[in-house]
């Protein structure tokens, strides 16, 4: 029994060396010299006194530990975790909708009740003035934002800024009390197996507390939005937690709570927040007076290392993000990324996968300098590269379509580098982009999608969005046109 209790420690402390030879390396991790020093405790005692002290570990070591809890900390951060009210008027479907014979009469727009539709959700202030954190699928589309305190106190907030790719969404009270806040956590510094508390309102019995660890860090493909730099943690998180608090041990805000994994609709210990860099990114773009957060724009396309690139490269995982395109003349191309040049951390901070580079480029911001690591050509080098800007739309890159016509309802965009960086598209894709389709339209009944990639109708080449405004007035009996859907094309006949 006593050579496998050995054989454990000394398991541990090859393990924890190893992490100190990876974290000297990539100079990543800021306790390398508390754990060097716990190795060398564990290997530098006497067998018996190291295995006494293992064993010792496992109780706890007076009866006042036992009496830790996590009450003082909750009670300076509750305060500011608030509960949101969002209510919008909804128009219900007429049973006759679609019915050729009354849309003749009423139009696209059949008569229908309206009720008012209510969301629930939490918030953080994040700033005594009255600034809150939420999520933006708790607010979307309301026409009224209510926010209540935890001492019982109702505000009206009115909506700064909303970004439906992160789900951020900022408020404000516009009221002269100063207001408890919560100061941020640098979320770059979490690591699995830290404390953390959530802190909101599920189900809407009341504000809520619940504890767990970090089951996770950058995790992407949840699904509930673009953003893909999730931390996952086991605190349980359940339905009108959206938009609260995921608190560290010092009580500052390390994430937004924002998804759960859950097939029943309650919390099977896995949830998801938005880390705090991010969110303090965007807090700081409203509290300047924008209306949109601003990604900057680097000028190249990034794709997933698969197996067989990782091992082409010599690496001992599939892990980074490939360069798969760079736009000529862009901030990439100037900074001298090559195509082939493999991510491997941003400003020493590492870059796991496309969806990481592109977390740690919008907290980074426009103007800065990104400093990569890459591997081209089997060679470490590092790559400076300044941020630009994204794109300004201006009115005629633009067009919502309308009338009797297949796009009717669609709004149609000029496909530019930078559009196509912002949406995620190959940099080098050509053709007018679809931004978005209206509900019930003429679009939406033929199948078109945002993201699609309008490429010819009726035997004309589409470059611009008003090149379709031009042929939709031609009112043709049929319609013939092609469309690029990830990737692959889709040709449909309209008659």
């Amino acid at each position: 029994m006593r050579s496998f209790r050995m054989a454990g420690i000394v398991a541990i402390a090859l393990v924890i060396s190893g992490s100190i030879w990876s974290a000297t390396q990539s100079q990543e991790l800021p306790g390398v010299d508390k754990l060097r020093g716990v190795v060398a405790e564990i290997l530098g005692k006497d067998p018996k006194q190291a295995e006494q002290q293992a064993q010792d570990r496992l109780t706890p070591p007076s009866q006042a530990v036992l009496q830790y809890s996590f009450a003082p900390l909750v009670k300076s951060a509750a305060p500011a975790v608030v509960n949101v009210y969002a209510e919008r008027m909804v128009r219900q479907q007429s049973p006759f909708g679609g019915d050729p014979f009354f849309e003749r009469f009423f139009g696209q727009q059949m008569p229908g009740r309206t009720r008012k539709q209510s969301a629930l959700g939490s918030g953080v202030i994040v700033h005594s003035s009255g600034i809150i954190v939420t999520n933006n699928h708790v607010i979307d589309g309301a026409d009224e934002i209510k926010v209540a305190l935890a001492d019982g106190r109702e505000f009206p907030s009115r909506l700064l800024l909303k970004d439906e790719r992160v789900d951020l969404a900022i408020l404000k009270i516009d009221d002269s009390d100063a207001f408890a806040s919560l100061g941020y956590s640098d979320s770059d510094r979490l690591e699995v197996g830290d404390l953390v508390l959530a802190i909101g309102n599920p189900f809407g019995v009341g504000q809520t507390v619940t504890s767990g660890i970090v089951s996770a860090l950058a995790r992407n493909g949840v699904g509930v939005s673009d953003f893909g730099f999730f931390i996952q943690t086991d605190a349980a998180i359940n339905p009108g937690n959206s938009g609260g608090a995921l608190l560290d041990m010092n009580g500052r805000l390390v994430g937004i709570n924002t998804a759960i994994f859950s097939r029943s609709g309650g919390s099977n210990g896995i949830g998801f927040a938005i880390p705090a860099n991010m969110v303090r990114a965007v807090v700081d773009a409203a509290m300047n007076g924008d209306d949109a957060f601003r990604r900057p724009y680097i000028g190249a396309t990034f794709s997933t290392v698969t197996s067989d690139m990782a091992e082409a490269l010599g690496l001992d995982r599939a892990a980074g993000a490939i360069v798969t395109a760079v736009v000529e003349g862009g901030p990439s191309d100037k900074g001298g990324l090559k195509v082939g040049d493999l991510v491997l951390s941003l400003n020493g901070l590492t870059v796991d996968h496309p969806d990481a580079l592109g977390y740690r480029l919008a907290t980074t911001g426009v103007g800065n300098i990104a400093e990569l690591e890459v591997i081209s050509r089997k060679k470490i080098r590092k790559v400076a590269i300044k941020l630009a800007p994204p794109r300004q739309r201006s009115p005629d890159m633009e067009a919502r379509i309308t009338g009797r016509n297949p796009f009717s309802g669609a709004l149609l965009a000029d496909l530019d580098p930078k559009l196509a960086e912002e949406l995620h598209i190959q940099s080098n894709a050509k053709g007018v982009i679809v931004l978005d389709v209206e509900r019930g339209s003429y679009a939406s009944r033929y199948g078109i999608r945002p993201r699609d990639i309008v490429l010819e109708i009726n035997g004309h080449q589409i470059s611009r969005a008003t090149d379709v405004v031009e042929i939709v007035k031609d009112k043709p009996r049929a319609w013939r046109f092609e469309l690029d859907r990830n990737g692959n094309r889709l040709r449909q006949m309209v008659r």
